[in-house]
Parts: structure tokens; C-alpha cells; sequence
């Protein structure tokens, strides 16, 4: 009989993008953290419905993880993510593509369709992201007073 792999202590809580899953304790590279759980519905049907935390499988099927129940579907998304979908037939697993420090955010790409769609037009709240956006700010007040001193 195979083996299940148990997900890894993981909880709910307040990230910088809104409610986010954390990790209890340190996750290692590989491990598999969480499976993405909804009801399986064509991609079709899917396209129709004004819901966010739809996962397409393949053209054919999508999960709807709207379910509360379906703990992955607070794990935000990331430019630079410590963890990755993959599939194991229509079965959605999360796993850890780095290694995640305790009380650690876990995140993923949600990929360029869902971020053109949602996330685009309001800016990209991961952590990178905030920090490459602050950056810019700096140089651009950092030129600014340069530019105001040699006036």
C-alpha cells in the first residue's frame, strides 16, 4: 500500500496580500505542504462563473477551491514563491520549491493569465514586488533632491 504524504503544519494568518498560510514549522525543499481541494467542474462552465480561487487542470477541467474547507486557497501569490502547484492526475498538490522558515508566508506564481486578470491593475502586494517598488521610490526622491541642490 503507498505511503500518503502528510501536509506540513501549516496555519492561517494575516499576510501583506489579506489572509495568507504560514507555516507552524521550518518546511524543507520538496515537501509537500497542502492539496488544492474543490469540486471539479469544465473549464467551460468555469470561465462563466466571477469566482478567484478557480484552478484550471487542463482545458478540459478546473477546481473550484471557493470552499473554505479548501485550505490552500489562502496561499497568496508571489513573484519570487517559496512553494508550486503540481498535479498527480487532476489531483492539485502544493509543495515547497525552497526551503520555508517557521511563521514563514507560503506562496506561489499564479501565473501570467490570473495575474494579467486580477492582479495587474491593482499591483503586484508580494513581498518582492513592495520591496522593488520601495527601491524605486528611494532613487527616484534620492534624484529628485540631487537635482534640487544643483538648481
Amino acid at each position: 500500500m503507498p505511503r500518503r504524504s502528510s501536509p506540513a503544519p501549516i496555519r492561517i494568518g494575516r499576510g501583506v496580500a489579506g489572509l495568507g498560510l504560514f507555516a507552524l514549522a521550518p518546511i524543507k525543499k520538496g515537501q509537500f505542504i497542502a492539496y488544492y481541494r474543490g469540486k471539479k467542474i469544465p473549464t467551460r462552465v468555469a470561465d462563466d462563473l466571477n469566482n478567484k480561487y478557480l484552478f484550471e487542470i487542463n482545458t478540459r477541467w478546473t477546481i473550484d477551491g471557493s470552499s473554505r474547507s479548501n485550505i490552500a486557497r489562502y496561499i497568496n501569490h508571489s513573484c519570487r514563491p517559496n512553494a508550486e502547484p503540481y498535479f498527480v492526475k487532476h489531483v492539485i498538490k502544493i509543495r515547497a520549491i525552497a526551503n520555508i522558515k517557521a511563521d514563514e508566508e507560503i506562496t506561489y506564481d499564479y501565473g501570467p493569465g490570473y495575474f494579467d486578470c486580477f492582479i495587474k491593475a491593482a499591483g503586484c502586494a508580494c513581498i518582492a514586488c513592495k520591496k522593488k517598488r520601495a527601491k524605486a521610490r528611494a532613487e527616484r526622491r534620492k534624484t529628485a533632491a540631487s537635482k534640487k541642490r544643483g538648481a
